[in-house]
């Protein structure tokens, strides 16, 4: 016969985990989200490499092709990034000559950045990525949309929640 502290010393890590209640990592939102996550950006990079673009720089050519000039500042938070990481990735952006950084005349404190004509160019051939994007995804249009605007609201609800943590 054995007692209860034979039969805990028996039990498995997982099966004293499951006692404490631990969530499983498949019910986890923010686990779906990050491979979610992953997934695009490595749905993307075929897409973007022959434009010689990574997700990220993709990204902030979007943003200023939506709004240009743009600040530093401005450009993070369209993009939620903070200066430190957004300004190595526009530094790289203007090396390899597809934004260009001045500063603004009207406040020196401030650097504009904008596409040059390379870098508008690019948007000729955002279709192409958009068409082949498309194709990759398991859900219809309909679908997409219903999880764009649900995603859409998650963040500002999660941006709002972590605004006062900064």
């Amino acid at each position: 016969m054995t007692t209860k502290t034979e039969t805990r010393t028996n039990q498995t890590p997982a099966q004293d985990a499951g006692a404490l209640e631990v969530p499983r990592l498949d019910q986890q939102l923010c686990f779906a989200l990050y491979s979610a996550s992953g997934l695009m950006t490595k749905l993307y990079r075929p897409l973007l490499d022959p434009l010689g673009l990574t997700y990220p720089q993709y990204l902030a050519m979007l943003a200023l092709w939506q709004h240009s000039p743009s600040t530093i500042g401005e450009l993070g938070a369209a993009l939620g990034l903070d200066s430190a990481t957004l300004t190595p990735l526009i530094k790289r952006m203007e090396a390899g000559g597809l934004v260009t950084r001045r500063r603004d005349s009207a406040d020196e404190r401030r650097v504009l950045v904008e596409p040059t004509a390379q870098g508008e160019a690019l948007r000729a051939k955002m279709k192409d990525v958009q068409h082949g994007l498309s194709c990759g995804m398991p859900l219809e249009r309909a679908e997409l949309k219903a999880l764009h605007g649900t995603l859409t609201r998650l963040v500002a609800g999660l941006r709002e929640a972590t605004a006062d943590r900064d």
